[in-house]
């Protein structure tokens, strides 16, 4: 596997804090995403690149790992485990240096080969499984993409994969796609986690399966009560506005809200906040109507 440079490709130094490394991330991802580059396959290689990159990075335990193995980091913990039996091997001809040349500044691929590829002339060669390494992916939406079941197709490792995504997929979830990891060794695929990250909304505010919005009315249908029209999630609705109504009151609609995961035909529901308009720039006449109906309260 080629080696690279994640500091590199993200524009950042090896001493770049989580907040630096999270900063470049979300910038060149937003750059590079599939969305805005449809039919680059560049831009697609390197969105899987980057994602790659923030995902060890940001990772205290694999940053250690790729700092000290570069492109082996993968196989950190089967080299320590390795290098540690090859040690109590070594122990009885009095130098551990005669194996590794001179010292530990070698290369980690040429060890880790020697040691699992065979164990020189005349030994038996043993067969070594492990299973490949698991990827990490982040999938951002926004809220009309989470609110109903579609497909999207992501890049992974230079191949598309495309998703059917359900309704419903909050902040933070994530799912695992079996064996679309990194190939194993002698062994199984590792696997894919994709985690959403579903974007904040202008009109709407999801809690849970819940949805909150503000509806703006006139002066007089709060007054004389009437009806207005809202949108919704899933279009165009009509509510019935009693009369006398006051700024700032809420009202609920029943299963107009966020579909439930995996829950076909159930919802949450539509909290409506009424804000009622103060008529501005009123011409003359409506002052003197006014003035006139303040007499009479």
């Amino acid at each position: 596997m080629d080696y690279i440079d994640y500091y590199k490709l993200l524009g950042i130094n090896k001493n770049a804090s989580t907040e630096d490394i999270k900063k470049a991330y979300r910038k060149l991802a937003r750059k590079y995403h599939p969305d805005t580059n449809p039919n680059n396959k560049e831009a697609h290689k390197k969105f899987q690149e980057i994602n790659e990159a923030n995902e060890v990075l940001s990772d205290p335990e694999k940053r250690k790992k790729y700092d000290q193995y570069g492109k082996d980091w993968k196989h950190a913990e089967e080299f320590e485990r390795a290098r540690q039996q090859q040690r109590h091997r070594t122990y009885s001809t009095g130098s551990e240096d005669q194996y590794f040349g001179g010292g530990s500044e070698g290369n980690f691929s040429d060890f880790f080969e020697s040691l699992f590829g065979g164990m020189g002339a005349g030994s038996k060669k043993r067969e070594t499984r492990f299973k490949g390494q698991n990827y990490e992916a982040q999938l951002v939406l926004n809220l009309k993409e989470a609110y109903t079941t579609h497909q999207r197709t992501v890049a992974i490792d230079g191949k598309n994969i495309r998703l059917t995504i359900p309704a419903g997929v909050e902040n933070g979830q994530k799912i695992r796609l079996k064996g679309y990891g990194a190939p194993g060794v002698n062994g199984p695929n590792g696997d894919l986690y994709i985690t959403f990250v579903i974007e904040d909304d202008l009109q709407f505010k999801r809690m849970g399966d819940d949805l909150y919005t503000v509806a703006d009315i006139d002066l007089y249908t709060a007054v004389l009560g009437g009806e207005t029209t809202i949108e919704t999630m899933s279009g165009k609705l009509k509510l019935k506005v009693p009369p006398g109504i006051q700024n700032d009151t809420r009202t609920r609609v029943k299963g107009k809200g966020f579909p439930v995961y995996k829950k076909e035909g159930e919802s949450g529901d539509l909290y409506i906040t009424y804000r009622v308009k103060i008529p501005t720039n009123l011409s003359p006449k409506e002052k003197e109507l006014f003035t006139e109906l303040s007499k009479l309260i």
